[in-house]
């Protein structure tokens, strides 16, 4: 039983959520977790049984509906028409990887007994996330207000054997999976279906899984630019730790320390110099990178907190016999956050063009574009054009979604985050700041050859040599898409031993 993760028992982290995921850990209520949901249903049932009085979603309509009386009888009927109708997703598929870390996270929100979802519905949902039963979800159509709505309703389809889902390396329907596991439909009680759709798990998993990826490369643009800065025969001066102690940044302070690290023993950073200073994205990689990095970590804060909470509506405090309406499932703590780790991101990527595009000016003893005999070969020319391409793509998707907003349900719901469009376009930055990394390591292991016989510390030579078994010196003109794409695969292969920038 101790290769279970119990829900409830412990307050989700990043590393947490990342020892799930990697070591695929099945689900299990907790005993408190039973006991939370199981007391709020019967709460909730007895409230319906005894009062006249219209409560929010519950026995009334949605949005600007909510003015209209559900009859006792149609309350069922109510939750299933609010699933299905509100499955309008379209776009692109979202990730499998990132659906089942919505299942994660609209099972921990429901197992904190405020949300008044059956027993039974929660089970299956685990159900669904430990058999690998992933709903099939759609990038757009949330507005990140009032929920995730649609990506939601999606997710929660298959409940009612609607929809569809991938099971064992298949799309198929929900029904027929239904009918493998000998699983009857649920059917949703009062306030279940608002309780499912409502919530920020949409917003929360993208941003659980770029984060975990963010940190990731933030260590490894660190070490890229420390190859590129050998390779540039660059100093090591501007890392020195007394600069960094009088502007005292921690993400500043993190970036000069570990490229020292990765600099010890290096033959190549000790030799005499004949320049006194690099360009800045050279000198400032401590202060840019670094920046990215204090980013990251406000934005694991609110991600943390968010995680770890209840975002549907109403909500049901037991203790103070009350059901209360009000707006947690509003997104403008992820939208703003989302927008701004995807501007972090975007500068790692804009940062390191600049040094691919230093080394391949011909400057410092290197060869044009990287290669013997240029003219004929024309070496790492074009890998900066596609780097600058994707920089300046990044740039675009910069733009910040939370600043925008628009009117939906008859101006019921007059203000939204755009949390989701912020989240999705995020994760665009971040792949791309995997090709331009990869792109920057292609251009600074081979210039680094040229500073031969010397080397480097013996954990940079340690990596290029596993690089090299991936990707082999270039030594006359080849089609470099391979190198590339080969690159961002030795990338994402390369694991880290903690989540901690």
């Amino acid at each position: 039983m101790d290769n279970f993760h119990y829900i409830c028992s412990d307050l989700l982290t990043l590393e947490k959520l990342e020892e799930i995921r990697s070591h695929h850990l099945p689900l299990a209520l907790s005993e408190e977790a039973k006991v939370n949901i199981q007391k709020c249903r019967e709460y909730l049932d007895a409230k319906i049984a005894s009062t006249e009085k219209p409560i929010y979603g519950i026995n009334t309509g949605f949005g600007s509906l909510c003015k209209v009386r559900i009859s006792e009888e149609n309350l069922s009927q109510l939750q299933e028409n609010l699933v299905k109708s509100h499955a309008c997703g379209t776009g692109d598929l979202v990730p499998q990887e990132i659906v089942k870390l919505m299942l994660l996270l609209k099972i921990q929100s429901l197992s904190y007994g405020h949300s008044g979802v059956q027993l039974k519905t929660v089970e299956r949902l685990i159900a669904f996330y430990n058999q690998d039963v992933i709903p099939v979800l759609f990038s757009l159509g949330s507005l990140g207000a009032s929920g995730d709505l649609a990506p939601l309703a999606h997710m929660a389809l298959p409940l009612l054997g609607e929809g569809e889902v991938y099971f064992e390396g298949e799309r198929v329907w929900a029904k027929e999976v239904l009918v493998r596991f000998g699983w009857e439909p649920i059917v949703l009680q009062s306030k279940e279906g608002l309780a499912l759709l409502n919530g920020t798990q949409f917003m929360s998993a993208y941003g659980a899984h770029i984060l975990i990826k963010s940190i990731k490369y933030s260590y490894l643009a660190d070490l890229i630019a420390t190859i590129s800065l050998e390779a540039f025969d660059g100093l090591q001066e501007p890392f020195n730790e007394l600069i960094h102690y009088i502007r005292p940044h921690k993400g500043q302070i993190v970036t000069a320390n570990r490229v020292n690290e990765f600099l010890e023993g290096s033959e190549i950073i000790a030799q005499p110099k004949l320049h006194v200073q690099d360009p800045y994205s050279f000198r400032c990689i401590p202060q840019v990178h670094g920046a990215t990095k204090d980013v990251i970590d406000y934005v694991r804060k609110v991600f943390k907190i968010e995680v770890n909470s209840v975002t549907d509506n109403p909500n049901i405090f037991i203790e103070s016999d009350q059901i209360l309406s009000g707006g947690n499932f509003h997104g403008q703590p992820l939208a703003m956050s989302m927008d701004f780790l995807a501007i972090a991101l975007a500068e790692l990527g804009s940062i390191s063009e600049r040094r691919t595009y230093q080394l391949v000016s011909g400057l410092r003893n290197l060869p044009a574009f990287l290669v013997d005999n240029p003219g004929l070969n024309s070496g790492f020319m074009i890998p900066q054009y596609t780097a600058a391409s994707i920089v300046s793509q990044n740039k675009q998707l910069a733009t910040p979604a939370s600043v925008d907003s628009i009117v939906s349900s008859n101006g019921q719901e007059d203000h939204v985050s755009m949390g989701a469009n912020a989240a999705t376009k995020a994760l665009r930055v971040m792949d791309n700041i995997e090709r331009i990394l990869a792109i920057e390591l292609m251009n600074a292991s081979q210039a680094i050859e040229f500073r031969r016989p010397l080397m480097s510390s013996d954990f940079i030579e340690m990596f290029l040599k596993s690089y090299r078994e991936v990707v082999p010196l270039v030594k006359q003109d080849r089609i470099l898409h391979y190198d590339i794409e080969q690159s961002v695969a030795f990338l994402n292969s390369f694991q880290i031993d903690e989540l901690d920038y």
